[in-house]
């Protein structure tokens, strides 16, 4: 039985977008749960400017935390890291994985981080450098793969050329993010087929939106393309907080049911992870986004 991975992006990109606050207890609780389903990378947080993503702000009273943790040698907690102030206030919280985000538009790089793609690239170099003299594993993001919000289609050839640069300065995986979930099976197929010109499958992991409600057939293309990595994010949670009307990433429990429907091994226990969908929904205050944590309803 092959093994397809799931990376959960829940407590940062799936709550980064969350307006309500989300007290430390309940992150923390929301983690010990995820791990408890089985999950061996759980995307922990974001050292960005508060100001930006207040919601991120506690992010190294949660690493410390969780470095205290009895999962913390058996579990990857990876932290976004914008630059190099980002990456200071992450190795100070004892930070033992990054992730580096780019984008294949132009116009979404200005926007997000004021940068343009050759820019961001290159201030990437310098966190690369220290992250590896450090010896912190570094996955890079690049976003709208498929599609931007102010460019429209976006060219498969670009996304090649940042996810090859990315894996050039040493990034171990690039995650391929439909940032604003226009893909359909076809466009995926072609982003893929772009990409694996430059770049292994074993390289490389899926990040897709359910905007149009395509992320599970997307993620069904990419499995066909050779990918057997892929984020989601635990009761739908999230968005792009610079793309307007994109919805939240695919829910983490609808992925684990399409990879163990379809004979893939994952090591994701589906009721405790609907338990934990309920639960952060729950502490939100709305239904969790996901079609399996409805169909199974609540879980122990």
């Amino acid at each position: 039985m092959q093994h397809v991975k799931i990376v959960e992006v829940g407590p940062r990109d799936g709550l980064q977008n969350e307006k309500q606050q989300v007290p430390l207890a309940a992150k923390l609780e929301l983690i010990r749960r995820l791990a408890g389903a089985g999950f061996a990378a759980i995307e922990a947080g974001a050292f960005v400017s508060p100001k930006w993503v207040p919601q991120m702000a506690d992010s190294a009273e949660l690493l410390k935390a969780l470095d205290a943790s009895d999962t913390i040698d058996t579990i990857a907690y990876p932290v976004l890291v914008p630059n190099e102030q980002g990456l200071d206030a992450a190795l100070a919280a004892g930070a033992r994985e990054i992730a580096v985000f780019g984008a294949a538009s132009e116009s979404f790089s200005q926007k997000n981080i004021n940068a343009s793609i050759a820019e961001s690239l290159r201030r990437f170099e310098s966190v690369m450098r220290r992250a590896q003299a450090a010896n912190i594993r570094v996955r890079g993001y690049v976003s709208c793969v498929v599609g931007c919000p102010y460019e429209g289609q976006v060219a498969p050839a670009k996304v090649a050329e940042v996810a090859a640069a990315l894996l050039d300065m040493g990034c171990y995986e690039i995650s391929l993010g439909d940032t604003i979930g226009v893909g359909t099976p076809a466009s995926v197929h072609l982003m893929l087929d772009a990409v694996l010109r430059k770049a292994p499958a074993d390289r490389l992991a899926g990040h897709f939106h359910d905007t149009y409600g395509m992320a599970i057939a997307n993620i069904r293309a990419a499995l066909d393309s050779g990918i057997r990595v892929f984020d989601a994010s635990v009761a739908g949670l999230g968005g792009c907080p610079y793309a307007r009307g994109a919805s939240g990433n695919v829910a983490s429990e609808d992925v684990a049911y399409l990879l163990q429907g379809e004979g893939y091994h994952t090591g994701i226990d589906l009721t405790k992870l609907v338990a934990a969908a309920w639960y952060i929904a729950d502490a939100l205050g709305k239904p969790p986004a996901s079609k399996l944590a409805h169909a199974l309803g609540r879980q122990a």
